[in-house]
């Protein structure tokens, strides 16, 4: 199958989260399976740095894109096949050329709209000169206009309006809200602003057009596909989903070991496997010394957090149980960047504890990595995680994870039975801080157990998260998209 992928992050080029992760490993994992894939990204200031080496090669010097009163026009870049893999950059200096991906400290871009509406048209136009897709695949709300246009401003063109689109929702929380001048801004009908449609409370939803519009609908985690059809995860958009239940899939995102594997990473201070683990002595030795935490002794457990600083993650419930983690034997070391309110909450922890907490608010992919192979324990409290990322890699480098059982967090985390001693981290379920308490309690007490504790390491490096399940399910998914639409 010839498969395009339009998304608006993606490693190596530019990364806010695990979206951009995920996006930099299936893509490669699809054509492996022997398909035809390309993927679309908007060229961010992010991105022209990492094609600097390279010649600029331009597969098309300008597409024309309308809007309400104007047009704007856009290159699009041939960034040359990687894993396999095609790459196109929408180049639009004037909206993309910017610091950041969606905006800055005070709030989200004015023109976000205007930005990713330009992007989804931007990509239904190349393909139209660089090769018609069988199917698109389509990322969260900066994509989810593509299925929406198609149905509408393409309805009529012969080249396009019978490909089918998958739209994958990696978070329900972001939406792309905008005031409804959109609709009239990106050419859209009057009849599409309607509560069956785009119209949320006033405004046009990106998401909600996308949900509406699409052929096939997934996400990232069974779990997370019956939660957000809940009022308590769907984001005012639970209804719109179980009306479209039939076609939405859960499908467990998969992890690149490529990159996430103790044994061969080239950013920590040791290697070591199942069978040899002497190196995660060393690697732990490293972490504290970047957190400047040397005095740790060496029976010491070390908690470790990699995170968006963000309400969703369930800092609350670290916070209120920081002075009792404090009072343990234990040290806490924190990577976090986002919110601010949850970045001063991590301070003011890290300052009333400085010999035991220490905090870095930066996004750094060095030092995660360094965390994932040094602490001891891993911390994932989250409100609701619709796959997660961190926990699957802290089982391949046996940092046992502490997870609230949401989401993709349940879906990959066994927990613990100490009869069996089966399961591969520690599981709590109410979102409160006694029960995360209990279940870092329950992690404390095996670590003092060493063989228990090593085995319980064992039992989640010994996991596999490849893509290649992944993929061939969305592979079947594809082809079985395809042939009821056709």
């Amino acid at each position: 199958m010839r498969i395009v992928f339009a998304a608006s992050e993606c490693v190596p080029y530019a990364k806010t989260g695990g979206l951009a992760d995920i996006l930099g490993a299936l893509p490669a994992a699809v054509a492996g399976l022997g398909h035809q894939v390309t993927m679309y990204l908007p060229l961010y200031r992010q991105v022209q740095k990492h094609l600097q080496s390279t010649r600029r090669r331009v597969a098309i010097q300008s597409l024309t894109i309308p809007f309400q009163n104007y047009s704007r026009f856009v290159t699009v870049v041939d960034g040359g096949v990687h894993d396999g893999v095609q790459y196109n950059f929408i180049d639009c200096p004037e909206l993309f050329d910017r610091e950041s991906l969606y905006g800055t400290a005070a709030g989200g871009y004015t023109d976000n709209a205007e930005r990713y509406g330009l992007f989804c048209r931007a990509v239904l136009e190349s393909t139209k000169q660089l090769g018609v897709p069988d199917i698109f695949h389509v990322h969260d709300w900066q994509a989810a206009m593509l299925p929406v246009m198609l149905r509408t401003i393409y309805y009529f063109d012969p080249l396009l309006r019978h490909v089918p689109t998958v739209l994958t929702i990696h978070n329900a929380g972001y939406q792309g809200l905008f005031a409804s001048s959109t609709i009239p801004l990106l050419q859209l009908g009057w009849d599409t602003f309607t509560m069956e449609k785009l119209e949320y409370w006033g405004q046009v939803n990106f998401l909600k057009g996308g949900i509406v519009y699409a052929d096939t609908i997934t996400t990232v985690s069974p779990r997370y596909a019956e939660e957000i059809q809940t009022p308590e995860y769907g984001n005012g958009l639970d209804d719109m989903l179980r009306k479209r239940s039939a076609d939405l899939h859960g499908i467990l995102d998969g992890v690149d070991y490529k990159h996430w594997d103790p044994a061969t990473d080239s950013r920590i201070a040791a290697h070591y496997t199942p069978e040899r683990l002497d190196g995660k002595a060393i690697c732990r030795k490293d972490l504290l010394h970047a957190f400047s935490l040397d005095h740790c002794p060496a029976g010491t457990p070390v908690l470790g957090i990699v995170s968006r600083a963000a309400t969703q993650k369930g800092f609350d419930l670290i916070a209120a149980i920081a002075d009792q983690l404090a009072a343990q034997d234990i040290f806490l070391v924190v990577l976090a960047q986002g919110e601010p309110y949850y970045e001063g909450l991590f301070r003011s922890i890290a300052e009333r504890h400085p010999k035991k907490i220490a905090v870095k608010i930066a996004y750094d992919e060095t030092l995660a990595h360094k965390i994932e192979a040094g602490a001891d324990i891993f911390l994932m409290p989250s409100r609701y995680e619709p796959c997660g990322l961190n926990q699957i890699y802290s089982l391949k480098y046996g940092t046992v994870p502490v997870v609230r059982a949401t989401g993709g967090l349940d879906n990959t985390i066994e927990d613990y039975d100490e009869a069996a001693g089966t399961g591969t981290g520690f599981k709590f379920y109410g979102l409160n801080a006694q029960e995360l308490w209990v279940a870092i309690e329950r992690a404390l007490k095996l670590f003092r157990d060493k063989p228990a504790w090593q085995k319980l390491m064992r039992n989640g490096m010994a996991k596999n998260f490849s893509w290649h399940g992944p993929a061939t399910e969305y592979v079947r998914l594809y082809e079985e998209t395809a042939r009821r639409i056709s």
